[in-house]
C-alpha cells in the first residue's frame, strides 16, 4: 500500500461528526441540565434518591450501553447505521420526558420518565462509540493531525453544550420543563437528519473509501488481515461468569443499588474479558493495559466532574447568588459555563501541545491526564475554602463556581480530548469501537460514582415524604378547610409557618393520607431556623404557571405549614385541583457519613473531591514514565 502524504487543514467529513455530535450534545446537556430540578421540583423526589437513584444511575447507564454498541458496530453494523439508529431513540427518548413534564398525574408522569430515559440510554449506546471512532477513520495512520483533530471535534461539540442550558434551562426554569425537554428532542433530530444526508458525499477515508459502512472488523491494520477478533468460551465465561459474581458481591455484600452493582460489575468483567483475546500480540496487549489504568484514573476524575449535573446545580439553585445586573440566571446556566470555557481554551491547548512538541517537551498522555486531576482538585479547594464558615442559607458570590468551572475546564482538556485520541491510536482495529467502548464504560462506573457521592450533599433540612391528601378530606377540627378562609400570610408566604400543628395524623403509615386534621399551634417558634422554613417553602409562582392553573380551573396556588408534635419535622400542605399534597421535611437530617468522614458542612462535602482527585493525581504522574514504555512507541 502507497503511503499517503496528508494535506494540510481538515477533511470535511470532520466537520460533518463536528455538527452531528453537536447537536447531539445539545440534546443530552439541555436535558441535564434540568432533570435534576425536574425531578426534585416537578415529580418530587427527594435529593437523595434523585441524585444517586435515578440521576446517576442514568448517566452512568448513558455511559454503559456504549460497550453495546461498539461491539454491534464492531461485528455486524459498522458505524453509520448505529449512529442513525441512535439518534431516533434518543430523539423519542427526548419526547417522552416532554409528555411526562406535560402531564398534571405525577405516577402516569413517572412511568413516562423512566421510559423517556431508558429511549435515551439505549440510543446513546449506538451513537456515542462510534461517531468518537469515525474520527480518526478519516486520518492516515499516525496522521499528527489526529490530536488536534479531537481537540477540534471536542471544541465543535462543546457548542453544543454551551448553547443548550441556555435554551432549555431556560425554557425548562423560567416557563416549563416540558418545553426544555421538546428543545432537546428538536435538537436531536436536526444532527440524525444532516448526518443521515451528509453522510455518502464527507464520510471518506484519505484514499476516498467510504468510511463506516462495513462492520470493524472488516478495517485490519497492516499485518492484521484475517485476525478474527471472536470470543472464546473463556472470555463469555468471564464475562458471564465473573460479572454475575461481582454483581453479587456489589449488590448483597456492599450494598449498591442494582444499577450501580450492573455497573460496577461490568465495569471489570467486559475489560478483562478482552485483554484475555488470544488473538492480540504482546504489544496490543501491553498497550491495551495502557488504556485500562488511564481509565481507571479517570473514574476519580468523571466522579468529580460530573457533580455539576447533581450537587453544583443544587448549590447554584440553593446557595449561590445568581443576580447579574438585575437579571436572577437560572440555575442550570452554570452547565454552561464549562462549555463556553471549552470553546475558548481548546484552541490554546492544542496550540500549546503542538508547540511543546516541536520543541520536543511535549507530555506523554497519561501525564497529560494527571494534570487533568491536579486542576480538578484545584478547583474544589478554591470553593472549599470559599464556603468554610459561611452560615447556613446564606448566598455566596457567583465568582465561586465560575472560577471551579474555570479549572475544572482546564483539567478536562488535559483529560478527555487526550483520551478519546489515545484510545484511538492504542486500539487494534478490530476492537476499536468495543474499546472505545470500554473508555466509555469507565465514564460510566464515574456518573453512577458521581450520583452517589451526590447523595452527602449536606442539607440543612431534607423531604422525608410526600403523601397525596383528597381535599375533602382536609379538616382543621370538625370543619373542613376552607382555603379561601386563609389568610394570604398564612398559605402563601412563610411568615407563619408555625402556626398549625398535626394532631392525628401518625406519618409513614400509609402511602397516602386519607383524613388529615390539625389544630392551630403557634407555641413553637422557628425563627432560629428560619433559613430552613424559607429554603421548604414554595417559590412564588411565575406568571406562566399561574396561567396554567387557570386553564384547570384553579386561581392561585395555596400552601401552608405545620409543625409535626416532635417540633422536629415541618409539613407543608400544596393544594391541588382535586388532590392535595403533604409534604414532610426533617428540619433536622442527622449528618451523613461517607468512609467513616463526618460530613457536617459543605466544606466537608467539597474536601472529599480535593483528597480524591488529588491523591488520583500524584499516582499518576508517578507510573506517568512506565505507561509511556508500555505504549510502544506511540505519542
Amino acid at each position: 500500500m502507497s503511503e499517503v502524504t496528508p494535506p494540510k487543514g481538515h477533511p470535511k467529513g470532520l466537520y460533518l461528526l463536528f455538527f452531528t455530535e453537536m447537536w447531539e450534545r445539545f440534546s443530552y446537556y439541555g436535558m441535564r441540565a434540568i432533570l435534576i430540578l425536574f425531578l426534585t421540583k416537578q415529580l418530587l423526589f427527594d435529593k437523595a434518591f434523585a441524585s444517586g437513584g435515578i440521576y446517576g444511575s442514568f448517566t452512568g447507564l448513558v455511559y454503559l450501553t456504549p460497550i453495546i454498541g461498539g461491539y454491534v458496530a464492531d461485528r455486524y453494523w459498522g458505524n453509520r447505521k448505529s449512529i442513525f439508529i441512535g439518534g431516533i431513540l434518543m430523539a423519542i427518548g427526548q419526547f417522552m420526558l416532554f409528555f411526562s413534564g406535560a402531564l398534571d398525574n405525577i405516577d402516569t408522569a413517572k412511568m413516562l420518565l423512566y421510559v423517556g430515559l431508558a429511549f435515551l440510554i439505549f440510543g446513546n449506546g449506538f451513537f456515542k462509540p462510534n461517531i468518537s471512532t469515525m474520527v480518526g477513520q478519516l486520518y492516515p495512520e499516525n496522521d499528527r493531525r489526529i490530536d488536534g483533530a479531537y481537540t477540534i471535534f471536542y471544541m465543535g461539540i462543546n457548542l453544543g453544550a454551551f448553547f443548550s442550558p441556555l435554551i432549555c434551562g431556560y425554557l425548562g426554569e423560567n416557563i416549563d420543563f416540558k418545553w426544555g425537554f421538546l428543545a432537546a428532542g428538536i435538537g436531536m433530530l436536526i444532527g440524525t437528519v444532516a448526518f443521515e444526508i451528509f453522510k455518502n458525499k464527507y464520510l471518506v477515508s484519505p484514499t476516498g473509501e467510504s468510511i463506516g459502512v462495513l462492520p470493524n472488523k472488516a478495517r485490519l491494520k497492516e499485518g492484521e488481515s484475517g485476525v478474527s477478533a471472536k470470543f472464546t468460551g473463556t472470555q463469555y465465561g468471564i464475562l458471564l461468569g465473573g460479572g454475575a459474581g461481582l454483581y453479587l458481591l456489589f449488590n448483597y455484600v456492599l450494598g449498591f443499588d442494582f444499577f450501580g452493582s450492573l455497573i460496577f460489575a461490568l465495569a471489570i468483567a467486559i475489560p478483562t474479558s478482552i485483554i484475555l483475546d488470544k488473538s492480540l500480540s504482546k504489544v496490543e496487549r501491553s498497550r491495551i493495559l495502557v488504556i485500562y489504568i488511564a481509565c481507571f484514573f479517570v473514574i476519580f476524575f468523571w466522579s468529580a466532574f460530573e457533580q455539576a449535573g447533581a450537587s453544583l446545580t443544587f448549590f447554584a439553585d440553593e446557595q449561590t447568588n445568581r443576580n447579574v445586573l438585575g437579571f436572577n440566571m437560572p440555575a442550570s446556566w452554570f452547565n454552561s459555563f464549562n462549555a463556553v470555557f471549552i470553546v475558548i481554551f481548546a484552541p490554546i491547548f492544542s496550540y500549546l501541545w503542538v508547540k511543546l512538541n516541536k520543541a520536543g517537551k511535549e507530555p506523554s498522555a497519561p501525564r497529560k491526564q494527571a494534570w487533568g486531576l491536579f486542576l480538578l482538585a484545584l478547583g474544589y479547594v478554591w470553593i472549599a475554602f470559599g464556603v468554610k464558615g459561611v452560615e447556613p442559607g446564606a448566598k455566596v458570590s457567583i465568582m465561586l463556581l465560575t472560577v471551579l468551572y474555570l479549572l475544572h475546564t482546564w483539567g478536562e482538556l488535559c483529560l478527555s480530548p487526550i483520551g478519546l485520541s489515545m484510545v484511538n491510536k492504542l486500539s487494534p482495529a478490530r476492537f476499536a469501537s468495543l474499546l472505545m467502548g470500554v473508555w466509555f464504560l469507565a465514564n460510566a462506573t464515574a456518573n453512577k460514582f458521581a450520583g452517589i457521592l451526590s447523595e452527602y450533599y449536606p442539607e440543612e433540612q431534607s423531604r422525608v415524604a410526600s403523601y397525596p391528601v383528597a381535599n375533602e378530606n382536609i379538616r382543621i377540627g370538625e370543619n373542613a378547610i376552607d382555603w379561601n378562609s386563609i389568610p394570604v400570610s398564612d398559605r402563601n408566604a412563610p411568615a407563619a409557618m408555625n402556626k398549625w400543628t398535626f394532631t392525628s395524623v401518625k406519618v409513614g403509615d400509609a402511602d397516602s393520607i386519607t383524613a388529615l386534621n390539625a389544630v392551630e399551634g403557634g407555641s413553637y417558634a422557628v425563627a432560629t431556623d428560619s433559613f430552613k422554613v424559607r429554603r421548604t417553602y414554595p417559590e412564588p409562582l411565575k406568571k406562566v404557571e399561574l396561567m396554567k392553573m387557570e386553564k384547570r380551573g384553579e386561581t392561585e396556588a395555596k400552601f401552608f405549614g405545620f409543625m409535626l408534635d416532635d417540633n422536629k419535622q415541618f409539613g407543608l400542605l400544596k393544594q391541588g385541583k382535586t388532590v392535595s399534597t403533604l409534604e414532610v421535611w426533617n428540619l433536622y437530617p442527622a449528618p451523613k457519613s461517607f468512609m467513616g468522614f463526618t460530613i457536617r458542612s459543605l466544606y466537608d462535602f467539597f474536601m472529599i473531591f480535593v483528597v480524591m482527585a488529588g491523591v488520583a493525581s500524584i499516582i499518576l504522574f508517578a507510573i506517568s514514565g512506565k505507561l509511556r514504555q508500555m505504549m510502544h512507541g506511540v505519542k
